[in-house]
């Protein structure tokens, strides 16, 4: 069983006039806020807000950056050019160190969103870009991927820290991929199966993958729940009560690794 982890949350995500979920709510029971930089979602009005929640609840901050696909939520993969993908992270993981060095909070991590983090799990030039761009700004930043991926090891190759993640509120494939969203079941939404699943890879490495087998995941530092998904306070809640009842500290990644 490990001793400590981090428990982060996809927030800022809201634009505008729309709302998406409830950042003020879950920001007690999570760790670490990984904030959309604008491209898929968020805007400077939204940045600067939740950076400043995050503050107040001695949350960690990390950038988001996605593709440029407001429309689609950032989840449709694009066709970028090496190029594209360094300076298209660099915009957006600056963009909120701006934000965050105002108000004098420190960027921990970097996270790429949705399709963005899925295709850079598993291409080479993808992954080198945004390794690439996260070295260039600060060497210090942690980047969160999934275990064992081309991106973690791209990143770890650059001398970088990787925080390997795992989606408490995901279901996965029994090759370590994430289920389609839309296929039936690919979102949790049971408080006790979150709990279950993440105890699970914190205490042996494994998950139960939606076909029902046990399959290796590696070892993982930080735990996800989505913050647009409708139970995520309630899922957020859960988990940080059960690891810390397990005796794991709940805390930033930042912190151990």
């Amino acid at each position: 069983m490990k001793s400590k982890i981090d428990i982060n949350c996809d927030l800022g995500e809201s634009y505008g006039e729309f709302t998406v979920g409830n950042d003020a709510k879950i920001m007690p029971y999570i760790t670490s806020a990984n904030i959309a930089c604008g491209f898929h979602a968020g805007d400077p009005l939204t940045m600067t807000h939740t950076i400043n929640l995050a503050k107040k609840y001695k949350v960690a901050v990390g950038a988001h950056p996605g593709y440029p696909d407001i429309m689609g939520f950032g989840r449709r993969e694009m066709q970028l050019t090496s190029e594209e993908a360094v300076n298209y992270t660099i915009y957006q993981v600056s963009a909120l160190h701006g934000f965050a060095k105002a108000a004098n909070v420190k960027l921990q991590h970097v996270k790429p969103h949705g399709a963005f983090y899925n295709t850079a799990a598993r291409d080479e030039n993808l992954s080198k870009a945004i390794a690439e761009a996260v070295s260039a700004l600060d060497e210090s930043l942690i980047v969160f991927a999934p275990p064992n991926s081309i991106l973690a090891r791209t990143a770890a190759k650059k001398g970088l820290r990787v925080a390997c993640e795992f989606f408490a509120d995901r279901a996965y494939n029994s090759d370590g991929s994430l289920v389609s969203r839309k296929q039936p079941n690919a979102v949790i939404q049971d408080p006790r199966k979150v709990v279950e699943r993440a105890v699970r890879v914190a205490k042996d490495a494994t998950v139960l993958t939606v076909d029902g087998e046990v399959a290796s995941f590696g070892e993982v530092h930080t735990i996800c729940v989505h913050g647009d998904t409708p139970a995520a306070v309630r899922l957020a809640q859960a988990l940080k009560r059960e690891l810390t009842r397990k005796g794991i500290e709940v805390t930033p990644v930042g912190n151990f690794l």
